[in-house]
C-alpha cells in the first residue's frame, strides 16, 4: 500500500499517460464517428467512416499516418492530470479504508461513490486539455470532415484562441458534460475493477498479485464502462466541438439535458452509441493497460520504498 497521498497521483498520471500513447488513434477514431450525422437521420448525410476499421484506413489516407495521433499532447495531459488524480483520489479513499464497510469488506456502494467522487474531480482538473483535445481530433480534410471544424494549429495555439476570445471559463465549456461523464466512468469502471479483481484472486486461477488477474478484472472494467459511458461520451463531445457565439455560449447546444434531447429526436437511440465500437476498442486497452501500469508501477514503488 503506497499511502502517500502526491504520489498516488503522480502513479496514477503516468499509468494512464503510457496506456494514451497506444490508444490515441483510436480516440482520433472514436470521436470523429462520434461526430459523424451530427443532428441528422440516417441517409441524411455522407458516411465518411463506416466502422472504427474503415475510420482507421480512410483518416490515414485523407490525412495522413500521423492524423490518427492528432491531439495526442492535449490527450497525455489530460490522461496525466484526470487519471491522475481520479486514480489518485481513488486509491486514498481505499488506503483510507474508505471503501470497506465495518467487516473490512470491500462494500460495493462505497466502490461506487468512491470513484465516482474520484471521477467528478479529475474531469474537472483536466477539462481544458479534454476541450481542445477534441478541437484537434476531430479538424482535419474537407472531404472526410465531420463536425465544427476549429482552426487550432496546436495546444498553445488553441489555449491561446480560446482564452483571448472566452477568457478562463472558456477554457472549461463543456465541464459539466464531462464532469458526467467521468463520474458515470469511473464510478463503474474502477467499482467493477475491483469487484472483478477480488473475486478473480478468490478462485485462484492465477496467482496472487498476478498481471492476469489485474489484466482479466481491467477487461471487465473497460466493457462495462463502455456500456454506460458512451451516451454521455457522445453528448461530450458533441458539446465540446460545437461552436460558440461572442457571449462564448454554445451555437447548437444550450447544456448537457438540450443535446441529449436534440440528439434523441433527430437520430434516435442509436444516436447515443455512434462510435461505441471505436470506443471499446479504445477504452478496453487503454483501462486495461493503464490499470495493470498502474498496478504494477504501484508494486515497483512499494518495493522500492521497503529497500531504501
Amino acid at each position: 500500500m503506497v499511502g502517500n497521498g502526491p504520489v498516488e497521483f503522480l502513479l496514477g498520471g503516468m499509468a494512464t499517460c503510457g496506456a494514451c500513447l497506444i490508444t490515441n488513434p483510436l480516440e482520433v477514431v472514436k470521436t470523429r464517428m462520434q461526430l459523424q450525422g451530427e443532428l441528422r437521420t440516417h441517409g441524411e448525410y455522407v458516411i465518411h467512416y463506416r466502422n472504427a476499421f474503415h475510420a482507421f484506413v480512410t483518416i490515414a489516407r485523407s490525412d495522413g499516418l500521423l492524423a490518427l495521433q492528432n491531439g495526442l499532447v492535449p490527450a497525455l495531459w489530460y490522461n496525466f492530470f484526470m487519471n491522475g488524480t481520479r486514480l489518485g483520489t481513488y486509491q486514498v479513499q481505499i488506503n483510507l479504508g474508505l471503501t470497506k464497510d465495518k467487516d473490512g469488506n470491500n462494500s460495493f456502494i462505497r466502490c461506487v461513490a468512491a470513484g465516482a467522487f474520484a471521477g467528478c474531480v479529475g474531469a474537472v482538473i483536466g477539462s481544458p486539455f479534454y476541450l481542445v483535445k477534441t478541437h484537434l481530433q476531430s479538424k482535419s480534410n474537407k472531404t472526410i470532415a465531420v463536425g465544427h471544424q476549429h482552426q487550432h494549429e496546436s495546444m498553445s495555439h488553441a489555449f491561446k484562441n480560446i482564452y483571448a476570445r472566452h477568457g478562463t471559463l472558456g477554457l472549461w465549456r463543456g465541464v459539466g458534460a464531462s464532469a458526467v461523464r467521468v463520474t458515470i466512468g469511473s464510478a463503474s469502471q474502477l467499482s467493477s475493477f475491483s469487484y472483478a479483481k477480488n473475486f478473480i484472486e478468490g478462485t485462484h486461477i492465477f496467482k496472487p498479485n498476478s498481471v492476469m488477474a489485474t489484466f482479466a478484472a481491467s477487461m471487465v472494467g473497460g466493457l462495462v464502462a463502455t456500456l454506460l459511458m458512451t451516451p454521455f461520451d457522445v453528448v461530450s463531445t458533441r458539446l465540446y466541438n460545437q461552436p460558440v457565439n461572442q457571449f462564448g455560449h454554445g451555437a447548437i447546444y444550450s447544456g448537457v439535458l438540450n443535446c441529449f434531447s436534440q440528439t434523441f429526436r433527430s437520430e434516435g437511440l442509436w444516436g447515443f452509441y455512434k462510435g461505441w465500437g471505436a470506443s471499446y476498442l479504445r477504452l478496453g486497452p487503454h483501462t486495461t493497460i493503464g490499470l495493470v501500469l498502474w498496478d504494477e508501477i504501484r508494486k515497483l514503488y512499494n518495493k522500492w520504498r521497503l529497500q531504501y
